[in-house]
């Protein structure tokens, strides 16, 4: 936590150099600094997110894969980016800045954001303009992830986006996961937890991840909750991904396994109540969760790439005996 005087020194600093354009000199000179102090300056007002960037890289879509995923699914909207071997960027930094863009034009002052993690939500977060602002309440939809990648926990998330936007945040003081169906009863009615639960239930914005069962990927591997054999039995079960924490098979039904009541957050049924949920994921990879996503109901808005959207139109048609042609 920085003091207040550190604090506005690193602003002052920035904003000479990146608005007022001075030079590291001319700046070392107006504060009686060593030009060497100054650049140190700069790099710690990055650091602590008091200078942020957004690099506009220009999207293009696809509109006939959003056409189509508009009408198979039922959404208000699909938005599905373009990938290309000559891209400037990653498909999951670009979906997430069409997704922040998107987001941008969804926010009003006085509206409660729920959110839940997420590495492409993390890239939505970054990729929200320093200059766009929105009084909104940010309420964290699902407990933390204490032993994964903290920049990705639901608590880190949470904090960022109310941060970048300039609202409050509600956080949820518990993990992500219970020891028991029985001790996550306990931690929901615990008066903090269900007040920041409530509030997320009655969100008008949801902001959402698609987890996939990979090892590699899978956020309760990351976090240290699943190992790779649970993993294995769970997709032995049919489980394709989660959605805040909660697992479900290509046909978008809850796997009957006892990881999803120890999870700490809100249900599918309850994000289904929410007006506008934005989900957004990447990459064939992700085909199935996001068709099981897509299938349980809890989706009005999908950012996606074309890999995935491919994919999950491929699927569709393969497990409902379909037999339209999906774009090559």
């Amino acid at each position: 936590m920085l003091d207040e005087s550190h604090h506005e020194l690193l602003a002052r600093t920035a904003a000479m150099y990146y608005e007022q354009e001075m030079t590291q000199d001319a700046i070392a000179a107006y504060l009686g600094l060593s030009r060497v102090k100054v650049h140190r300056l700069l790099k710690e007002a990055r650091a602590a997110q008091i200078v942020q960037f957004s690099i506009a890289w220009p999207i293009a879509r696809d509109p006939q894969l959003e056409e189509l995923l508009h009408q198979r699914f039922g959404l208000s909207d699909a938005l599905v980016v373009k990938t290309s071997p000559a891209a400037h960027s990653p498909a999951m930094q670009r979906v997430g800045q069409l997704t922040a863009r998107y987001l941008e034009g969804a926010l009003q002052d006085g509206l409660t954001l729920a959110v839940c993690l997420g590495r492409t939500t993390h890239a939505v977060i970054r990729a929200i303009r320093p200059e766009f602002r929105a009084q909104v309440r940010v309420a964290q939809a699902m407990g933390s992830t204490p032993f994964g990648p903290q920049e990705e926990d639901s608590a880190s998330l949470a904090r960022q986006m109310a941060h970048k936007l300039g609202g409050e945040v509600l956080y949820l003081t518990s993990p992500m996961m219970a020891d028991s169906a029985e001790a996550a009863e306990v931690l929901r009615r615990q008066p903090d937890i269900q007040r920041t639960l409530d509030a997320a239930r009655a969100a008008d914005v949801a902001l959402l991840g698609i987890g996939d069962l990979d090892a590699a990927s899978s956020t309760f591997a990351r976090a240290g909750f699943l190992g790779p054999d649970d993993l294995a039995i769970l997709r032995r079960a049919g489980a394709v991904g989660d959605i805040g924490g909660q697992i479900f098979d290509i046909h978008g039904a809850l796997v009957p396994c006892a990881y999803n009541q120890r999870v700490i957050g809100i249900t599918l049924e309850e994000l289904a109540r929410i007006p506008k949920t934005i989900a957004t994921a990447a990459g064939a990879a992700k085909g199935p969760a996001i068709l099981g996503a897509l299938r349980a109901g809890t989706i009005t808005v999908l950012c996606t790439d074309d890999q995935a959207a491919t994919e999950v139109l491929r699927l569709e048609a393969c497990t409902s005996g379909l037999r339209e042609s999906v774009p090559q």
